[in-house]
């Protein structure tokens, strides 16, 4: 393989996470007065952290999200992981195949450590990633679509940024990997693929990214 570190996105590319967190965070918005549709989530904050939703919201209506609005969401998606949330399908053998070739690999994810955790722990992902192989948009000043999250991962693996690859599925994540210097290939179960410029290659299988990044 031609790449010294694979950098997963978590959300969508590791965990079928995104149609049930998008879910609830239309249902939460649209609650709280801000009228937000399933599609128009996944539009405006898939692939990013949280501070994206409170940044705008504030900038579309001039009011602010309550205090407590993240451990709500996290409360109600975190049951909602532990009752319906499964692996994507095809990753675990595409995990298995890099530990066999003693290619390293890791997470970087907008999303917090918990929810990392919650969902590798439900889907039983935990076993393959270590707390060394775990980087979330926490760990750093920025989120996506800022480089900061992918080159720090690839601080902490000892890895150049141009001898690593990530994979992603959303836009933000494109861009912040196209901003680190890395190539990119995009997973377009769930993201159309014109909304995935910038990546070397793209893919709708997970069985087909092995491939890809010999």
């Amino acid at each position: 393989m031609r790449y010294g570190l694979v950098i997963f996105d978590n959300d969508g590319v590791l965990v079928d996470s995104e149609p049930i967190s998008n879910r609830h965070l239309a249902a939460y918005l649209t609650e709280l007065g801000h009228p937000t549709t399933y599609e128009e989530s996944l539009r405006d904050y898939m692939g990013s952290a949280m501070h994206r939703v409170h940044d705008l919201v504030e900038e579309r209506t001039g009011r602010r999200l309550p205090e407590d609005f993240d451990d709500v969401f996290h409360t109600r998606v975190f049951a909602a992981f532990e009752r319906d949330l499964k692996p994507v399908e095809g990753v675990e053998e595409v995990l298995q195949k890099l530990t066999a070739d003693a290619v390293p690999y890791c997470v970087a994810s907008s999303g917090s450590h918990e929810r990392i955790r919650v969902g590798h722990r439900t889907t039983g992902l935990d076993r393959w990633f270590d707390e060394g192989r775990v980087f979330s948009s926490q760990d750093v000043g920025r989120g996506k679509p800022a480089p900061d999250l992918f080159l720090y991962a690839a601080q902490r693996m000892g890895v150049a940024p141009e001898r690593c690859v990530v994979v992603e599925d959303s836009p933000l994540g494109v861009q912040a990997a196209v901003a680190a210097g890395m190539d990119v290939y995009g997973f377009t179960a769930m993201t159309p693929a014109d909304r995935l410029a910038g990546c070397r290659g793209l893919f709708s299988d997970m069985a087909e990214l092995v491939g890809l990044l010999a």
